[in-house]
This record gives structure tokens, C-alpha cells and sequence, in this order.
């Protein structure tokens, strides 16, 4: 049952997205289109057919009626004679369903006149339920000695002088007919049902050529993001080239907007950088309490900008294209940095083998992983733990990694966990720093669409687990 449900559950959400592609949704219809352009044109031409088999059926039995009526005679005596030939074999297979007869109306004529296929009766209708046209003849269907239906074109004829009358019937095999029509319809819904598996096939590859250039440029679009490309490029069908100049303008506009936004902030940090110098400056020269009190100040509001500048260099480089970080690349290279400083810490590393990339600034990835990692070996006993791991998202989730930072030191209680993430808080006052170590990581990772999570370590301290957008 679980298999069953499991299965279902696929194969309804296939519904749901084949519902939703424009591949689908084409096919679908010109083959629905094309399934019921087949069977109008199988149920006419069928129609077609049957009417043409039944006037040539039709046509044979009244041409051999009047064979028939011009091979036999009454003499004198009022004997019926003749030797009808209708040219037809069947005539002389008992029970074929093929006959003729000859018989007296009234008792001027005698010794009616059959075929050697009638081995029985037939019933025959009254004149009241199928009358005589005004040629005499009449047309109905019965059923034959064999139980065959068949088919009676009857007339009444005057034979000689007087009222010497006979009924003349020929018969023909409805089943024969019957069966020639199927055999035709099975032959042509097999032909058209062959013919149109081709043009669906036929459909299917053309509009996939057809909307291959779709393809192409969500292609291009991926190459673009992965940092691959720079903009849409290839020749594309003139339906599809306004969309690619478009989509291209939008790149190089988002592009003017970073550079303009990084503008802005080096413009920022460099008008900042004097003034805070000179207060910094004479801080110093003032000395004292009220000066280390300004060079303080001065300092946690150089800390405080450098901070804002990098958020707005994140907020700027949200979502945008071509910014790609290799995280073996960078960690490795922050650890080699790291150890040099600390060597009394043990820095432990496990990369995976297969690159992971950041969707994001290198500086940005620098940043979070030097504060988490200083407040790692600042904090540890002697050892810390760095972890890269690729987690799996499906078709329409975002791809993400986790990179996990642990150590042996005293750690953080669980209800003060919250507490260490906002700005310029100190838990422990005994240690140096600022307070915004972890907050500017937090702010990062939000600003990138991820999160943090400070846990309890198997070493023993923090562990910190940061997701983050990968490609």
C-alpha cells in the first residue's frame, strides 16, 4: 500500500507539471485534434463506402431480375419454362443465400420456377406491409433457408395474354455485404490509425524543434547564473530574439545598478575615513578617560560602518548573476590564515570532493566564515571542527549547503543562544571584542536567504550550522 500511494503521488504530481508545460499542452491538443480529424474522416468515408456497396448491390439484383424475366416464358398451357443463367455461381450453391424464384400469382400459371441454392422457404411480407411502387417491384429484407439475412427485389409481371402473372424474386446475401463493409472499415482504421500515429509523431518532433530554442535560452540563462556567460548569445528565431535583447538590456541594467551601488559605498567609506581619522587622532592626543571614551566611540562607529557597508554590498549583489564563490577554495584558504595565528588550536577540515559554489560574493563567504571561525578558536580549548555539506533540493527548490563550525569550548547556554546574535552583545565580558561578530554573520546569511542555527557541539562547545545558496 505505501508503494501504491508513493506511485500515486508521482504520478499525480507528473500531471500536475505536464499540466503546466507548454510541450504538453501543444502535443496534446494537436493530437486530440488529430485522433478526432481521423475518425471524422474514417466514419465518412465508411459512410461513403457503405452507400456506394449498397447501390452496387442494389444495381446487381435488379440486373439480375431482368435476366431473369427475360429467360422465362408460360406457354400456352400456362406452364412456367425457362433456364435462367445468371451468370453467377452462387445461384447453384444450396444455401449460399443467393436466389431466384418463379412463382404464379393466380392459378392460370403453374410449377413455379426456383434456383438450386433455395432449399426452403422464404418469408415474404404482404403487399400491405411492403407495397409495389408504381414499376411493380417492391425491395425488402428477410431472412433465407440458411438463416441468412438477404436482401428480395421482387416484381410482378404479366406473362402472355390474360392475367397470367408471376412473381419474380431475386436474392441476395445482406451477410456478404455486411462483411465486405467491415472488412473495409478494419482496413481502413487500420490504415488511418497507422497514418496518424505518424503525423502525431510527426507533430511531437516538430513542435519540439520548434520550441527547442526555449530550451536553448534557459540553457543560456543557466550559464549566465552559474557565472559561465555574461549575457544571451546565439543566433535565435525572430520570435524568440526581442526576448533575448530584452532579457539581455535587463542584465546590463542590473549590472549598471551594482556598479553604481558599489560606487556609492566606496564613496561613502572614503568620505568617512578622514573624519573618523582626525576624531581618532585627537582622541588620542587628548588622552585620558574622555579620550580613550572618543577613541572608543570612534571605533565602534568605524566598526558600524564597515559593517552597513558590507550589508549594502550584499543587499546590492542579492539575486543578481555572475557572482560565484568556490567554497573548497576559500575555506582552505582562510584556514592556512587561521592556523598561522592560533597554533595552538587544531583546525580539523572536512571538504567534500565535488566543488560546491556559493551563490554569492567571495568577500561575503570570507566574511561569515573569518567571524565564525575567530569566535571558534577565540572560544576553543584547543580544537575546532570546520564542515562543508551539499544538501539535495528538488527540480523547483533552491539549492543550498551548510557549512558547520564546531568547537571544544565552554559553548553557549541554549537560552542565550538568541541573545549572542544581536548587535553588539557580549556574553562574556572577560574575552576582547566587539559584540558584532556574529551579528554581521546573521545579517549576512539573512540578507543571502539563509540561515543560522547555534547548537550544542559533540566536542563539546558551539556548533554553528549556516545554509546557504549553492548552484
Amino acid at each position: 500500500m505505501p508503494e501504491t500511494r508513493t506511485r500515486w503521488r508521482r504520478f499525480c504530481d507528473w500531471c500536475v507539471k505536464a499540466r503546466r508545460s507548454l510541450s504538453f499542452r501543444v502535443i496534446a491538443f494537436s493530437s486530440i485534434w488529430a485522433i478526432i480529424a481521423l475518425v471524422v474522416i474514417a466514419t465518412v468515408i465508411s459512410t461513403l463506402f457503405r452507400q456506394v456497396s449498397q447501390r452496387g448491390f442494389d444495381t446487381v439484383l435488379s440486373a439480375h431480375l431482368f435476366n431473369l424475366i427475360g429467360s422465362v416464358s408460360a406457354s400456352d398451357e400456362g406452364v412456367l419454362s425457362g433456364v435462367p443463367n445468371l451468370g453467377d455461381l452462387r445461384f447453384s450453391q444450396p444455401d449460399s443465400g443467393w436466389y431466384w424464384s418463379v412463382e404464379p400469382v393466380n392459378e392460370t400459371l403453374s410449377r413455379p420456377l426456383r434456383s438450386a441454392s433455395l432449399t426452403g422457404p422464404v418469408a415474404v411480407p404482404p403487399a400491405d406491409a411492403v407495397p409495389f411502387d408504381e414499376s411493380y417491384q417492391r425491395s425488402y429484407i428477410t431472412t433465407g433457408p440458411a438463416g441468412h439475412e438477404i436482401q428480395v427485389l421482387e416484381a410482378e409481371i404479366v406473362l402472355g395474354e390474360g392475367d397470367r402473372i408471376a412473381r419474380f424474386r431475386v436474392m441476395g446475401n445482406v451477410s456478404e455485404l455486411e462483411a465486405e463493409i467491415s472488412r473495409f472499415s478494419r482496413r481502413l482504421m487500420s490504415y488511418l490509425g497507422l497514418f496518424g500515429l505518424g503525423m502525431i509523431g510527426i507533430n511531437v518532433v516538430a513542435i519540439l524543434l520548434a520550441l527547442g530554442p526555449l530550451g536553448n535560452i534557459r540553457g543560456a540563462l543557466a550559464k549566465i547564473r552559474e557565472g559561465q556567460a555574461e549575457k544571451l548569445a546565439g543566433p535565435f528565431p525572430a520570435e524568440i530574439e526581442p526576448l533575448a535583447q530584452e532579457t539581455n538590456a535587463l542584465i546590463e541594467s542590473n549590472r549598471r545598478i551594482i556598479e553604481r551601488s558599489r560606487t556609492q559605498v566606496g564613496n561613502l567609506a572614503h568620505s568617512l575615513k578622514t573624519p573618523l581619522a582626525v576624531v581618532t587622532n585627537e582622541a588620542r592626543q587628548l588622552g585620558g578617560d574622555r579620550g580613550r571614551l572618543i577613541e572608543g566611540q570612534a571605533a565602534a562607529m568605524q566598526s558600524q560602518i564597515d559593517h552597513y557597508l558590507k550589508r549594502a554590498r550584499a543587499v546590492a549583489q542579492q539575486g543578481t548573476l555572475a557572482q560565484r564563490t568556490q567554497v573548497n577554495e576559500a575555506l582552505i584558504r582562510l584556514l592556512r590564515a587561521f592556523r598561522k595565528i592560533s597554533r595552538d588550536t587544531r583546525i580539523e577540515e572536512h571538504l567534500p570532493d565535488e566543488p560546491v559554489v556559493f551563490a554569492g560574493e567571495r568577500e561575503d563567504f570570507e566574511e561569515i566564515c573569518g567571524n565564525l571561525l575567530e569566535n571558534a578558536v577565540k572560544w576553543a580549548d584547543g580544537r575546532v571542527m570546520v564542515q562543508v555539506v551539499q544538501l539535495a533540493g528538488g527540480d523547483d527548490e533552491m539549492h543550498q549547503f551548510s557549512l558547520v563550525i564546531e568547537d571544544d569550548g565552554p559553548g553557549i547556554p541554549e537560552d542565550q543562544a538568541k541573545h549572542a546574535l544581536k548587535r553588539g552583545r557580549r556574553l562574556d565580558e572577560t574575552k576582547p571584542g566587539t559584540g558584532l561578530g556574529l551579528a554581521i554573520v546573521a545579517d549576512l546569511v539573512e540578507e543571502y536567504k539563509g540561515t543560522i542555527a547555534l547548537e550544542r557541539s559533540g566536542l563539546g562547545g558551539l556548533r554553528v550550522v549556516v545554509t546557504l545558496p549553492s548552484v
